[in-house]
């Protein structure tokens, strides 16, 4: 059950960062294809102003009659359309009558204007002589020839002037300052601030040819966008282009994606973390469970134990099953007083580790001498290392072994350690208790010949109900409780506690406790050796 639910919470997690990337690529795409559009159309917008300017170029030439650079004319380029030579002709005719008595007098004044491009004549017809109507008429006449001729000029000529400019190299058919100043206002007006690069490049005859540009362009695994230069010329387009790239492109759209982007990694990521932790803990409760079931199978044994053998031996006395004699009657008394002594210490211990969990432990700090408190536990468990024909030895060389704390917890924890040192022994315990000094610490170690610890156990051993696997639960009795005790008293005292161990190499527990310094102090060395 818990594989398929971690299964299909895997399953819909996978399925929702899918659809997350799906949407953040589709963001990025159209972030990216909207940038793209907008630099294509303000390259064309340039390279249509590059037209324009050559068209006004051409259009200045016609004006002038020469081509920018040269001193004279390019020759007879048609400017006037007239279909052969032709020119302004004019004649007048002057008639003079006079009727009197002897006969009639008549005078006439004429004068003709002709124009071989159009064949007109101007007459003009005075009344006097003296009337100046008819240059009148001729300064009109010249006046819209020349409109007339200024007009063809812009409709037509002109691009005689573009035909020869096209023909021009590159580099002198482009003003580099004009180009310039045009790609900065094109780029502005269409809203591009980021920095850019440009180039002209030639590829006439299949060679490529840098014209002009920045400096030190190299668009090298960036993204170039190119444009025709001069689409439109008369003679057919040419392979020359303007290139432009952006050095900061990709991170310029990763922030312009950032407000879609950036929400969604940290909720994708708290999602991600939620979903780790569900597992960890998921997996730390099923640990915890067994762990627990394999603390109330040992509590179970170790109260069994001694309940069954404090009521074995009371149905003996009761049903008279063994002869009541004085000593018969002392040895029982004797084994239910052990086992009730066993009984009331295992539910004290587990009464006192539920207090201690529940932060209802208050402890009673003193300055004490843990010399003396080790010397007299000691003497206290040597019968017990005795009873299994151990050795107990003591060094004790910490001279300043002064310290501030509870004197009844820290004396239960060396009898846990010891106990352990018992317990996991190899046949014959071999147990060294030793103190000594550094800078700031009395260090208290329990060092013993048992079975070991593996590497990998050394951070759980002190985990609550922890056991290490030996392959039978009950083949040392225990809760997995005193370790668990150990550690929390000795982080309570401020202190450190260090574990070194190997399988079948025995085991090392050293204590750190802060000390109290005297002023006069002395270093005694003390000695305890125990050998059976």
């Amino acid at each position: 059950m818990l594989v398929t639910l971690i299964v299909l919470m895997a399953l819909v997690l996978s399925g929702l960062i899918l659809i997350q990337t799906n949407i953040i690529k589709t963001a990025s795409d159209i972030r990216e294809e909207q940038f793209d559009q907008m630099v294509k159309s303000a390259m064309k917008g340039v390279v249509d102003q590059m037209e324009l300017h050559e068209q006004r170029a051409a259009r200045e030439s016609a004006r002038i009659g020469r081509l920018p650079g040269m001193t004279n004319s390019p020759g007879n380029l048609n400017v006037f359309p007239r279909q052969h030579s032709g020119h302004l002709s004019g004649s007048f005719r002057l008639q003079y009558s006079e009727r009197n008595i002897f006969g009639n007098y008549q005078e006439e004044f004429q004068i003709i204007i002709t124009d071989s491009t159009r064949a007109e004549q101007i007459p003009g017809f005075l009344d006097q002589p003296n009337d100046a109507s008819s240059f009148d008429q001729i300064l009109e006449s010249n006046l819209d020839l020349e409109r007339r001729r200024e007009q063809y000029l812009k409709d037509m000529n002109w691009r005689n002037y573009k035909t020869l400019l096209e023909d021009r190299p590159l580099d002198e058919r482009i003003d580099s300052v004009v180009l310039s100043g045009t790609i900065a206002d094109i780029f502005q007006e269409s809203g591009i601030t980021l920095e850019y690069k440009y180039a002209v490049r030639s590829s006439n005859l299949g060679q490529d040819k840098f014209i002009m540009g920045s400096p030190g362009y190299n668009a090298l695994r960036k993204k170039e966008y190119s444009s025709l230069l001069f689409p439109y010329d008369i003679d057919g387009q040419q392979p020359n282009y303007l290139y432009v790239y952006f050095p900061k492109r990709s991170g310029f759209l990763l922030r312009a994606t950032g407000f879609t982007i950036i929400p969604t990694l940290i909720l994708t990521g708290l999602l991600i973390a939620i979903f780790a932790y569900a597992i960890m803990v998921i997996f730390r409760q099923k640990k915890l469970s067994l762990i627990k079931n394999d603390f109330i199978n040992n509590m179970t044994h170790e109260l069994k134990t001694p309940i069954s053998t404090i009521s074995l031996a009371s149905q003996m006395l009761e049903d008279g099953s063994v002869t009541n004699t004085p000593k018969t009657i002392e040895h029982i008394s004797r084994i239910i007083n052990q086992e009730s002594k066993r009984l009331s210490f295992q539910v004290e211990k587990v009464l006192q580790m539920a207090v201690f969990n529940e932060g209802r432990l208050k402890l009673k700090f003193k300055e004490f001498d843990m010399n003396k408190t080790l010397l007299n536990v000691l003497n206290n468990f040597e019968l017990r290392v005795k009873s299994k024909n151990g050795v107990l030895r003591s060094d004790i060389y910490a001279g300043e072994a002064l310290i501030k704390g509870d004197e009844v917890h820290l004396t239960n924890v060396v009898f846990n350690l010891l106990d352990n040192a018992v317990k996991y022994s190899n046949g014959s315990p071999e147990i060294t208790v030793a103190t000594e000094n550094n800078n700031s610490h009395v260090i208290i170690s329990v060092k013993d010949n048992g079975i070991g610890i593996p590497k990998e156990h050394h951070t759980q051993i002190f985990d609550r109900f922890y056991r290490v696997p030996t392959g039978n639960v009950h083949n040392v009795k225990g809760f997995g409780l005193g370790l668990s005790y150990v550690k929390k008293i000795v982080d309570m005292h401020n202190g450190k506690i260090i574990v070194d161990s190997a399988m079948n190499k025995g085991t090392k527990f050293s204590i750190l406790l802060p000390k109290i310094k005297k002023e006069h102090g002395t270093k005694d060395k003390i000695t305890f050796s125990r050998r059976r």
